[in-house]
Parts: C-alpha cells; structure tokens; sequence
C-alpha cells in the first residue's frame, strides 16, 4: 500500500503563486511515475502534469508556462509550483502514484483545495 497526502492548498488571487506538496509512504518501493490531477464542480478529474522518476515531465496545454512539477526521491515527495494563478484552476488537486510491481497499482490522495478568486 502507498499513502500519498497533499498540502499546500489554500486560497490566492489571480496571479500569485502557490506550492503544493505531496509525500508518499507505505510501500513506496516501484513507484515509478507521479503526478497532479485536478477537478472543479462539475468537471471530471482532469490531469494537471506527470514526472517519472527519472524527472521527464508532461503538462496539460492550459498550465505549460505556468506550473512546474518536480519530485524528490529521497523524500518520496512530489511537488507543484503553480505560478500565474488563473481563476480556472480552481479546483481539488489530487496527487497519484503508479506502482509497477508484478500488477500495476494507481494511488491518490484525499486532495487539497486551490481557490483563485478576486
């Protein structure tokens, strides 16, 4: 099993900034790719960005420019810094972990909420 918990979240006007922070534990062992998905009211959970291990990265086309995913591999910990704040990325952000063992497992996080408003 791997717990991932998300921090970070809060609420920030349009165009500041916020970190978001993700720590794995458990049997974190064969994790290989991690990741930030998100979801507003009435939307379906959308992905945000991915890194693998080895730290390549994808983005969604509405947060290239803005947000940067990285992760530590000795603190089991990914994170997102999200710049340029828009009030469309409001939303719950959950963080995943895929675990390639004999069966590959998908984990997430209970989620953090990111409010931009004026």
């Amino acid at each position: 099993q791997v717990q991932l918990v998300e921090s970070g979240g809060g609420w920030v006007q349009p165009g500041g900034s916020l970190r978001l922070s993700c720590a794995a534990s458990g049997s974190i062992s064969g994790v290989s790719d991690m990741g930030w998905y998100r979801q507003a009211p009435g939307k379906q959970r959308e992905l945000v960005a991915t890194i693998t291990r080895g730290g390549n990265t994808i983005y969604a086309d509405a947060v290239k420019g803005r947000f940067t995913i990285s992760r530590d591999n000795v603190k089991n910990t990914v994170n997102l810094q999200m710049n340029s704040l828009k009030p469309e990325d409001t939303a719950v952000y959950y963080c995943n972990a895929k675990r390639n063992t004999m069966v590959v497992y998908y984990y997430w996080g209970q989620g953090t909420q990111v409010t931009v408003s004026s």
